[in-house]
């Protein structure tokens, strides 16, 4: 019986497009969280506001569609629900052996929206290592939503004290 060399040919082309279709899900699917720098107060793609963006397939209408018969305005779909409250809470000193690191974490509602560094060690490498890690924790914090974040090589011991004050101030809201 002779070898049937379509066979190799088909499998390769139905995992080449199992992996196609993957990826363009993943293009075109709308991100299920959208983070906010501590930075500059914008999300990763550059809005002020990540709530009044949003992302629309290529060759698809923004537009609502029309509808054929006129939807009632009742009272309760008129009003809006109130805003969120903002909330800054100061997280807990922290002692690491290069010095304290504090945060303060700004919540709307229950979600974090900021993170910014109040205390930090100082002093030689420590202004070099901070300079970096602390953007990066940040992102991580605003990503995750939590004090469960990774740990920034190079600076353990400011990611150690980052997290740990991000979780007092968590449990102090």
């Amino acid at each position: 019986m002779r070898p049937k060399k379509w066979r190799g040919t088909v499998l390769f082309a139905g995992v080449l497009a199992t992996m196609a279709l993957t990826v363009g899900m993943r293009w075109y699917a709308e991100p299920a969280s959208t983070a906010t720098s501590a930075v500059g107060g914008t999300s990763s793609t550059g809005a002020a506001d990540a709530d009044a963006t949003t992302s629309t397939p290529t060759g698809a209408s923004a537009a609502p569609s029309a509808s054929s018969t006129p939807t009632p305005t009742t009272k309760a779909s008129a009003t809006k629900a109130p805003a969120a409250t903002t909330k800054t809470v100061n997280g807990a000193t922290e002692q690491t052996p290069y010095g304290p690191i504090q945060v303060a974490v700004t919540f709307s509602g229950t979600r974090i929206v900021k993170v910014a560094e109040l205390q930090a060690p100082s002093g030689g490498r420590s202004d070099e290592i901070n300079s970096q890690a602390a953007p990066l924790l940040a992102r991580e914090v605003l990503a995750s939503q939590s004090a469960r974040i990774d740990t920034v090589s190079g600076a353990t011991y400011t990611s150690e004290g980052y997290t740990q004050s991000v979780q007092s101030a968590i449990d102090n809201r």
